[in-house]
């Protein structure tokens, strides 16, 4: 996971336009019409599919797999229609004055968005209608909307205080970062089960990169090495071309790209990570 940045300018005003009108004659019906009205009108959400993908380059905003591996849905990150918190509590209705908003809308694949049966755990990875609160969380309700007030468990991929508590460990696995503690490590495990974030195809994805990255760096260090002993080939070497191809493996527009970056972290070559800046 890393953080994707939002960008309104990218989305035509018309589609904004009619999320708005949705949403406003979805003010107007009383409690047992809003669901049906939801329902019915699933394909403004869906017009959003396309400018959410431009925002994080064709990637799930929760797995970093491509749209070309996989079938992308647009995923309401606080449930439209019911929200359960626990195995036994389910919220319902959920947050129905959030469905057409897309500022809850995050691009996600199937297997992250949609229940699936990890062949590893054997338990269940997706998010579906889950979104637990931590214990003690306000819970937003149609009557008292206090969403910036609440704690999800689930970490967003859109607030960087979130993306910085969770990293590729060397298994290929997620884990918790070195900035993770308390309650936070209970959030993250939370998230790597619920977002399917530990899937096998998905895990040997992120290993096939972390190799990759450290070929390309093995390489320059060896290189680097030649080159003390003597100026020639030291002029001649192509550091720059050599850097910039590990630069561009942590670029967020390359898939798991968090792998590439925890990778170098482990080696002791995290300065040859993407700035914000160059991103």
């Amino acid at each position: 996971m890393i953080y994707v940045k939002r960008d309104a300018g990218i989305i035509p005003q018309e589609l904004l336009d009619k999320a708005l009108a949705a949403q406003q004659q979805l003010e107007q019906l009383p409690t047992d019409a809003r669901a049906e009205y939801i329902k019915n009108n699933s394909k403004i959400w869906r017009a959003f599919k396309n400018y959410l993908s431009q925002m994080s380059y064709g990637k799930c905003w929760y797995s970093e797999s491509s749209e070309a591996q996989s079938h992308l849905d647009v995923d309401h990150f606080r449930p439209k229609l019911e929200a359960r918190r626990d195995g036994k509590v389910c919220d319902k209705p959920g947050y129905e004055w959030l469905a057409f908003s897309w500022e809850n809308f995050r691009l996600s694949a199937q297997l992250s968005n949609r229940p699936v049966q990890n062949a590893e755990t054997e338990m269940t990875d997706g998010k579906g209608s889950w979104f637990p609160l931590v214990d003690g969380s306000p819970k937003a309700c149609w009557e008292d909307r206090c969403v910036d007030e609440e704690r999800p468990m689930l970490l967003d991929p859109t607030k960087a205080t979130d993306v910085r508590l969770i990293d590729v460990q060397a298994d290929g696995r997620m884990g918790p970062s070195k900035y993770c503690y308390g309650t936070d490590k209970a959030r993250v495990r939370e998230s790597i089960v619920r977002l399917g974030l530990d899937l096998p195809r998905l895990k040997e994805a992120r290993l096939r990169v972390m190799r990759h990255v450290k070929e390309l760096t093995d390489i320059l260090a060896r290189t680097l090495e030649a080159s003390d002993y003597d100026d020639l080939i030291a002029d001649k070497v192509p550091r720059n071309a050599m850097i910039t191809a590990i630069l561009n493996k942590t670029h967020p527009c390359e898939p798991y790209a968090a792998a590439a970056r925890s990778q170098l972290r482990m080696m002791g070559y995290g300065d040859l990570c993407v700035m914000p800046e160059e991103a």
